[in-house]
């Protein structure tokens, strides 16, 4: 009995990491263009979203790749995962950044070195601008929240006859 358990237990086990690996094998490769593939227009549509640039701007200034998990919550919004990974997708396609799968998460970092071999000072241009609007929306929020708060000026009421 106790050997039946034992081998019963391996090959769930076994079962289990099968599974796990056919996942891994079945997992379609990310889509990486050619530097020679990438255009400004791609770049910057893909930059149009405040969202993604907020992610971009955010992958560019670290120092290691970035789990896309890291960006649940961008800008003091809650994304959902589905629509993380379809601004993760653009980013890719556009030529902004490199993912690589890691088990089953996806770590991010961005192509600066040879994008400003390609487009000099384009993307330091890019992510200065939305720092310096990042910081421009924080300072006119923060005031906005020293404020008093005005009072609405309610209109008479017009009783008809």
């Amino acid at each position: 009995m106790k050997d039946s358990l034992v081998q019963k237990h391996r090959s769930i086990e076994l079962l289990n990491l099968f599974s796990m690996m056919t996942t891994l094998i079945g997992m379609r490769p990310l889509f990486h263009p050619s530097i020679e593939d990438i255009t400004v227009e791609g770049i910057l549509h893909a930059l149009s979203d405040p969202v993604r640039v907020a992610i971009y701007a955010d992958i560019v200034g670290q120092e290691c790749s970035q789990n896309c998990s890291t960006f649940l919550t961008v800008s003091d919004k809650t994304i959902p995962k589905s629509t993380l990974s379809q601004h993760f997708r653009e980013l890719r396609e556009a030529g902004l950044i490199r993912g690589e799968r890691r088990g089953v998460e996806v770590h991010n970092i961005s192509r600066c070195t040879e994008l400003e071999q390609r487009f000099p000072g384009l993307i330091r241009a890019i992510v200065n601008a939305h720092a310096i609007q990042s910081r421009d929306e924080a300072e006119a929020k923060k005031a906005a929240a020293k404020r008093p708060a005005r009072r609405k000026s309610v209109p008479p009421r017009v009783t008809k006859f």
